[in-house]
């Protein structure tokens, strides 16, 4: 009698039959790297709330020495804010041309 040939057929394995809850680890590990994903996340939070309370105290600052020149301004007997005439619609007008470059008008 002859021996059959075996091959990668005759291979049994349970390769595919493995499902995520006969692996608990791997969930464990998923739910530590959101959990490290979430406390970066609330870090910049924290940091960008630190960064527009900075942005808004410096807004402040600027609107109350503003007002102290203002004020100073005012005590002189000077103008609150200079005024500038308008110009007239002739001197604002640059023709229109097609295929010009970018130009400043000073």
């Amino acid at each position: 009698m002859a021996i059959a040939a075996r091959g990668a057929r005759d291979i049994h394995t349970h390769s595919g039959q493995v499902t995520q809850t006969a692996q608990p680890y791997r969930a464990f590990m998923q739910i530590s790297c959101l959990e490290m994903e979430k406390a970066r996340r609330q870090q910049e939070m924290a940091s960008a709330a630190r960064r527009i309370e900075m942005l808004a105290a410096r807004c402040r600052e600027i609107e109350a020495e503003k007002d102290q020149l203002l004020r100073t301004l005012g005590e002189r007997g000077g103008a609150a804010l200079p005024s500038v005439p308008p110009r007239s619609s002739a001197a604002r007008h640059i023709p229109e041309r097609r295929g010009s470059m970018f130009r400043l008008r000073y």
